[in-house]
């Protein structure tokens, strides 16, 4: 895989920060590690990949935040067509941390809205003020209603079209802690591919997996990080997501 990575043509951070797709449609997949290098070699031609510093595959560390009661999580559980993620990350091969808030609408839609914070604030941010009035006006949360969720750390690849249109997230070696709980979870050789395009359209990539049998699946990694990790929490929704990964990594993941 990392052969076939260094083939690829070369994109950098600023010119990525071009291609926000902040307001975007979200498809995502679920493959296998061995999935992957079929995959890359047939994209090399066609996409370019994130490079920082001669690292093509980085590493990300994710902290959820959630209320005392999981309400986002259980918006999502819910069917809640209308919901926020909030989150603290860390890209760790570029040296920033940002606050990021997802929200998705009724229409499919995704909007993320960001603010850069201090690498300490990442467990937390309620005492800055400007960071806190920044959430407030993005979300409909507060920071004092809020605390640490489920910490979510994988190794990311990112790859965008040639015509600049749409970008391909790949993250693997995905691991989850609890910080309520203690929990802790990983979900072994399976990969997630997230597709982000301003809208459905055609895409090569699309064509790539469907041609090798690699499915859409709608999962996210907090809910089902936390499903996995909070035993006390309700998971009815996600459990055939779970299921599904079991059986294509041949790991036993739920033990409830």
């Amino acid at each position: 895989m990392d052969a076939i990575l260094q083939t690829m043509r070369g994109i950098s951070l600023e010119e990525m920060d071009s291609i926000k797709l902040m307001n975007r449609v979200d498809t995502k997949y679920l493959a296998t590690k061995a999935q992957l290098c079929p995959l890359l070699g047939r994209a090399a031609g066609l996409y370019s990949v994130l490079d920082i510093g001669g690292n093509r595959l980085c590493d990300y560390d994710t902290l959820y935040y959630d209320t005392d009661s999981y309400g986002m999580y259980l918006d999502h559980h819910n069917r809640r067509l209308t919901r926020q993620k909030i989150r603290t990350r860390r890209y760790l091969s570029s040296g920033s941390t940002f606050l990021e808030v997802k929200r998705k609408n009724n229409h499919g839609r995704t909007k993320k809205k960001r603010i850069s914070i201090p690498e300490s604030e990442f467990f937390s941010f309620e005492g800055d003020v400007a960071v806190a009035g920044f959430l407030e006006s993005k979300s409909d949360f507060m920071a004092g209603e809020l605390s640490p969720s489920t910490r979510t750390v994988f190794r990311r690849m990112t790859l965008v079209n040639n015509a600049r249109t749409e970008r391909l997230t790949v993250d693997m070696d995905l691991n989850f802690h609890n910080l309520r709980t203690g929990g802790r979870a990983d979900l072994g050789d399976a990969v997630i591919i997230e597709l982000k395009q301003d809208g459905f359209c055609r895409s090569d990539i699309k064509e790539i997996l469907l041609d090798m049998r690699v499915k859409p699946l709608r999962i996210s990694k907090y809910c089902v990080g936390t499903g996995l990790t909070e035993p006390a929490i309700r998971h009815s929704r996600f459990i055939q997501k779970i299921r599904t990964v079991e059986k294509l990594t041949h790991n036993k993941l739920l033990t409830r």
